[in-house]
C-alpha cells in the first residue's frame, strides 16, 4: 500500500483539493526552508491573502527541519520521531470545518483505510483541550488518552501566528511514556 497515495485521495474523496507539494525553499523571507506542511497556507492562515475558493486542502509537503523552534537536529538519531528530511501529510480547513471532522476523519483514516488494530492506538490532547479529548472519546476510550503540555501539544510556528492545542495519534503495543 502506498500510504501518501492512500492518504490524498482519501481526503480528496471527502472533498479536499489536492496540492502538490511546494519548493523545499519557500518564497518567505522569515524562513530558510518549508518546516511544516502548512507553510505553503501561511498566508491564508494568518489573512494576508483571501481564503480559496475550496476552503479544503490536502497535501504532502516535503520538509526540512535544522534551526529554529523546530531543531530537531539534537533528537535525530534518539528518538523515532524526529527527522530532519521529511515528507509532512496534511489536510486543511480554511474555515470549513475544525476539531470534531479532523478528528473523526483522522480516525476513519488510521482505523479504516489503514486497517490500524484499535488496540494499539493511543491519542494525545494537549492538557488543556478538554473539547478534543470528549471528541476522541467518541471513537477510542478515555484511558487510551494521554494528556501532555505545551512541549508536546501545543503547535506554533514561531511567537506570533497560527497557533493552538492539538492531538497525536500513536501505535504502540502497550502504553509507554510520550
Amino acid at each position: 500500500m502506498n500510504i501518501r497515495e492512500e492518504y490524498l485521495k482519501y481526503f480528496e474523496s471527502k472533498n479536499h483539493a489536492r496540492v502538490a507539494s511546494s519548493a523545499l525553499v519557500p518564497d518567505d523571507a522569515s524562513l530558510l526552508f518549508n518546516n511544516a506542511g502548512m507553510v505553503p497556507f501561511k498566508s491564508v492562515f494568518t489573512g494576508e491573502i483571501p481564503r480559496p475558493q475550496n476552503p479544503r486542502a490536502t497535501s504532502c509537503q516535503t520538509c526540512l527541519r535544522a534551526g529554529g523552534k523546530h531543531n530537531d537536529l539534537e533528537n535525530v538519531g534518539h528518538t523515532a520521531r524526529h527527522h530532519t528530511f521529511f515528507e509532512m501529510m496534511g489536510n486543511f480547513s480554511f474555515g470549513d470545518y475544525f476539531k470534531e471532522e479532523a478528528i473523526g476523519y483522522a480516525w476513519e483514516f488510521i482505523t479504516e483505510v489503514l486497517k490500524l488494530d484499535v488496540d494499539k492506538l493511543w491519542v494525545t490532547v494537549h492538557d488543556s483541550d478538554d473539547e478534543a479529548e470528549l471528541l476522541w472519546q467518541k471513537h477510542i476510550s478515555k484511558d487510551r488518552i494521554l494528556r501532555l503540555g505545551d512541549a508536546d501539544n501545543f503547535w506554533t510556528m514561531g511567537d506570533t501566528g497560527p497557533c493552538g492545542p492539538c492531538s497525536e495519534i500513536f501505535l504502540r503495543s502497550r502504553k509507554r511514556e510520550f
